[in-house]
């Protein structure tokens, strides 16, 4: 049993990027449906598929562009969550990554939630 399904997701990435591998695939839900639909939108992935297989047992595969993923980190988990405000929200490396932002108006990049001047749970950093 996972008590953290977000950093096991994390994690399966993480050591795909550290293995060479262009696609790696982990049990779906739509939070992490939700992340890699952020990720292919700011360019770090090239493609995301929610596939079914045997026994109801569904899974994304997610397929990396050559070296755009670079980092990956877990920032709020089921023991310490953390909230920040629009105006409030870390720069990762610099400006050069982003916050994945869980808001009222659904998953979204720490850049379009400082546009729409919301603030939520930081999901990840991703660089």
């Amino acid at each position: 049993m996972v008590t953290d399904p977000i950093a096991n997701m994390v994690c399966s990435i993480k050591n795909a990027i550290a293995a060479g591998h262009d696609r790696v695939e982990f049990p779906a839900s739509k939070l992490k449906a939700s992340i890699c639909r952020v990720l292919k939108d700011e360019g770090y992935i090239r493609s995301f598929k929610i596939i079914a297989k045997e026994k109801n047992d569904i899974k994304i595969k997610v397929l990396f562009k050559e070296s755009a993923l670079v980092g990956f980190e877990r920032i709020s988990t089921p023991g310490l969550r953390v909230y920040n405000s629009y105006t409030e929200f870390p720069r990762v490396l610099s400006g050069l990554g982003i916050s994945v932002i869980s808001t009222s108006l659904g998953v979204i990049s720490s850049r379009e939630a400082k546009r729409k001047k919301v603030g939520g749970e930081l999901i990840c950093n991703v660089w």
